[in-house]
């Protein structure tokens, strides 16, 4: 079944108001101020509740306010706060009923691994793959650590060397809601193009989604409609065509190398189909164009 609700996927320090980097800041002037986050409550739209679960946060205390402040300016009021902190928690029917009652879920950024682990094959994470399934007007939202998380293969650490190394690189199992796709987060910041690359070398049948700092991609119909927002820039990796590669039987602790990966470049307003690999044509429509 193709799911009916929309997923956005966030690369970590989005504008929140004042908090980005100068760098970024610089940029994002020439953007709209909160674009990313308003697509919590997308159009129109200002009512409805958001909550934010901050599983992953080590300093929850710290994301609160500041996400408060945050969807205060844009007008989002109703804004509530989920730390579930082990299993038990996350079979708790308060929470649940809190999915259940919200339109839009935020997981904040943090430890990925922390966070699939103790949410993963819950209710929790039931209720909130039924409500992304089937209610059209549903958001489920990761940013940063959050985002890396949604998908079903995720990874949780290493890869970070310059080179492809073959033992180097960590996966583990995501909360399985993002079909297809492997994503990793401050992709061009943190300089993190070699471990996606060999997570996606690994899973050829993977998509991997590179998403650079505030900038996010909106996926809908399941990825079969994906649209870049924000400052930065979002790579997808596609593997599916690789030809020679020694990824099966290179020695332990020895570079990788692949031919044929396919690299695509996403900038704001590009769509782009995950299920099809491939641009929209045009790749930016041209009410958007500047």
């Amino acid at each position: 079944m193709i799911p009916k609700g929309t997923i956005l996927a966030i690369g970590g320090a989005e504008d929140k108001g004042g908090d980005l980097t100068p760098e970024i800041k610089d940029w994002n002037d020439q953007f709209e101020h909160f674009e990313i986050l308003r697509e919590l409550l997308p159009g129109k739209r200002k009512r409805g509740r958001i909550e934010i679960v901050t599983t992953a946060s080590e300093v929850p205390g710290q994301v609160r306010p500041m996400y408060k402040k945050a969807f205060g300016e844009i007008g989002y009021n109703d804004v509530g706060f989920i730390h579930i902190k082990n299993k038990n928690e996350a079979r708790d029917k308060e929470f649940i009923e809190r999915i259940a009652g919200c339109r839009s879920v935020l997981f904040s950024g943090g430890d990925q691994l922390k966070a699939s682990t103790i949410l993963g094959g819950t209710p929790f994470s039931e209720a909130l793959a039924d409500r992304y399934v089937h209610d059209k007007d549903f958001v489920v939202a990761g940013t940063s650590a959050g985002a890396m998380m949604l998908p079903r293969v995720m990874i949780c650490g290493g890869g970070l060397q310059e080179a492809l190394i073959d033992t180097d690189l960590k996966l583990a199992a995501g909360l399985g809601l993002l079909e297809g796709c492997i994503v990793d987060t401050h992709f061009i910041k943190r300089g993190r193009f070699s471990r996606l690359a060999h997570a996606v070398m690994i899973n050829p049948g993977q998509l991997g989604i590179g998403l650079g700092e505030d900038t996010s991609l909106v996926i809908k119909k399941g990825g079969m409609e994906a649209v870049c927002k924000g400052s930065g820039m979002v790579v997808i990796i596609d593997g599916k065509d690789i030809g020679q590669t020694n990824i099966s039987d290179v020695e332990e602790g020895m570079p990788v190398f692949a031919e044929n990966l396919k690299i695509h470049l996403l900038v704001e307003h590009c769509r782009f189909s995950l299920s099809e690999r491939k641009f929209f044509d045009p790749a930016i429509p041209p009410s958007k164009r500047k």
